[in-house]
């Protein structure tokens, strides 16, 4: 960008990365953990996001490069398997975030129009076709991507904001409803804890503003306020969804239309119409948040390339983009096929916890030089950790297929990047 962007382009890139396809993606299976206390849920990941969004702010201020989580792992610890591994981690969490997408797509395509007449069938070809169109997208215009991105951003916060309004108002007129919210309904500490990890990835976006800090106009004096606004703003947000949500339907309700819950939660209000206007809006949210993904782990495959981190092979180009693109897409495709929601949200959660907990820990080795406290940096670090290891604790009981892919992924990672590096020597691509 030969311009520079404003503070409001700033926060608009960071809510734009939140409220994805995340919130219509793990809303349902949020209440199916925390029950009446899914606020709170929301509110722990909250929490653990804005500590994280400090180091990414006094990060990017110093290292204001477009390479964002790249760049300051590999200054941190330098060009080794180490760094490699991680920065693989965000490649392919990146990869999961698209699957949880396009599997969120794919339950609200599937509710709003039947194309086979079998759901399931249904599902799996709407996934297969968003991710696909999404790719044809990207190869052929980043522009569009783009403007796909900010028509999206501004529908779905629109709707999002009268659906809370709406539901408000139905809360004030059967005001019982509220008890599904009272403390007696909350699962326990753990499991509060354990729901609103699962369901981090609905914040993980926040870290896109890390790429476009560069361009940012008054550097030194926006970037905390695009980081802590924009998560701020999203905490708020998510935490009204999930009372409107958890008021408006009883949890046998809400489990039963978990992939959809967002949609069918306008439906005691404003019926039919309701549950259709959630839907599309969720369709246009998802589809473009699987565009931007495209787009952006493309480039991060393809800098993890240019560093040696990956085979050389990955930066070479298929009709003038990345092949990482398509690399990406297909992986997306196996992975949204094969597992169910709660394993991919599971794994992507886990992967985005462990980069978050390292980021942490890089911004407390280098308080000095970002003249920051350190104590906030170290207390995201351990914070990020210790809900890595509950998270996966505490699913592993109900849910091992996602602890063994969340583990299976983060161990390939750095495998991969061992043996890389062991024969890179050798290598003459």
């Amino acid at each position: 960008m030969n311009g520079k962007i404003s503070l409001k382009d700033a926060i608009s890139i960071g809510i734009g990365g939140m409220v994805g396809g995340g919130i219509f993606a793990v809303l349902g299976l949020a209440v199916s953990l925390a029950k009446g206390g899914t606020p709170i849920a929301f509110l722990f990941a909250g929490v653990i996001a804005l500590l994280t969004a400090y180091s990414y702010a006094k990060l990017s201020k110093k290292y204001p490069q477009d390479g964002g989580t790249v760049e300051f792992v590999n200054n941190q610890f330098g060009n080794g398997i180490f760094s490699g591994g991680i920065n693989n981690l965000l490649w392919i969490s990146y990869i999961v975030m698209l699957s949880l997408y396009a599997s969120a797509f794919g339950s609200y395509g599937a509710e709003l129009i039947s194309l086979t007449g079998t759901k399931s069938l249904d599902i799996h070809i709407y996934q297969s076709s968003i991710l696909t169109i999404a790719l044809i997208i990207n190869y052929l215009s980043v522009k569009l991507v783009s403007k796909i991105e900010s028509f999206s951003v501004v529908i779905k916060l629109l709707i999002l904001i009268a659906f809370i309004g709406v539901g408000f108002y139905g809360l004030s007129k059967n005001p019982e409803n509220l008890n599904q919210l009272s403390p007696e309904n909350w699962e326990n500490p753990i499991l509060l804890l354990s729901g609103g990890m699962v369901i981090f990835v609905a914040y993980e976006g926040f870290e896109l503003i890390a790429n476009s800090i560069s361009d940012l106009k008054d550097r030194e004096k926006n970037t905390e306020k695009a980081f802590f606004i924009a998560v701020g703003f999203v905490i708020i947000l998510y935490i009204l969804i999930a009372i409107v949500t958890v008021g408006a339907l009883p949890f046998k309700q809400i489990a039963d239309a978990q992939d959809y819950v967002l949609a069918k939660a306008a439906e005691p209000i404003l019926g039919q119409i309701g549950f259709t206007i959630i839907t599309v809006t969720a369709l246009i949210s998802t589809f473009s948040a699987i565009n931007a993904t495209v787009l952006g782990s493309g480039r991060v495959n393809y800098d993890i390339a240019e560093d040696q981190e990956l085979p050389k092979y990955l930066c070479h180009k298929f009709w003038g983009k990345p092949i990482g693109f398509t690399l990406t897409a297909i992986l997306s495709i196996i992975l949204v096929n094969l597992f169910n929601l709660q394993s991919i949200s599971t794994a992507g959660s886990a992967g985005f916890l462990l980069i978050f907990s390292i980021v942490n820990y890089i911004g407390y080795k280098k308080h000095k030089e970002l003249k920051s406290n350190k104590w906030i940096h170290l207390m995201a670090s351990i914070l990020c950790l210790i809900a890595f290891i509950t998270l996966l604790i505490q699913q592993f009981s109900d849910n091992k297929m996602g602890v063994l892919i969340a583990s299976g992924i983060i161990l390939f990672c750095f495998l991969l990047e061992f043996i890389y590096k062991k024969t890179l020597p050798s290598q003459h691509i």
